[in-house]
């Protein structure tokens, strides 16, 4: 008899694969483009479900250059959170500074939907174009169903060999929508089947 699959949105995935990293903290600032993943980011860090402290802080410069303070100091991935558009450029001075200094970061930046790219909509940039010269790797999450994996594959690349920053574009479109929620681990998969990174 197979198991009936939990339905969750793309955001909720998020924080779902963030957690199966071992995540505890989150560095971010919040903006339109990235607020269903905050939405979902709230429920993470009260009462009983509690998993994530997020810093809250003052400009997404900061944002970068903190997740990459807790990298140094803690020995694990930092994790940044920012919005589209001048959220997600501000943070570039920060990615720069950890690939020349090897220090492991996901910076995941909220998009425009899926529809408005290439458009010179409010706030789009080309943020995987802009980040691919000093990052390990920079993918645009267009659908739910890739986020598990995505992410896995993000800590992964960081963490490994010289270690340094991944960037995660995420549109808004495969935050809200919904998929079947599937775990997934670089390398293997639950049921230690060989899947790609």
């Amino acid at each position: 008899m197979a198991m009936k699959k939990e339905i969750v949105t793309g955001a909720e995935a998020l924080m779902r694969s963030l957690k199966a990293e071992n995540v505890e903290v989150i560095f971010g600032y919040p903006g339109g483009a990235i607020m269903p993943v905050f939405d979902a980011l709230f429920d993470y860090t009260r009462g009983a479900q509690k998993a994530f402290h997020h810093v809250l802080v003052r400009h997404e410069q900061a944002a970068a250059h903190a997740a990459e303070g807790y990298a140094r100091v803690s020995g694990r991935v930092g994790v940044c959170l920012v919005t589209s558009g001048p959220g997600a450029t501000n943070t570039l001075t920060g990615i720069a500074d950890a690939m020349m200094d090897s220090t492991p970061i996901v910076v995941i930046a909220g998009q425009v939907g899926i529809g408005a790219l290439g458009t010179d909509a409010f706030q789009e940039v080309d943020w995987v174009g802009l980040t691919q010269p000093v990052t390990k790797w920079a993918y645009q999450i267009r659908r739910p169903e890739d986020v598990a994996w995505a992410v896995s594959r993000a800590f992964y690349i960081a963490r490994s060999g010289r270690p340094g920053p991944v960037v995660l574009d995420f549109p808004k479109n495969a935050q809200i929508h919904t998929c079947a929620w599937q775990p997934a681990r670089c390398g293997t998969s639950v049921l230690t089947i060989p899947i790609p990174c």
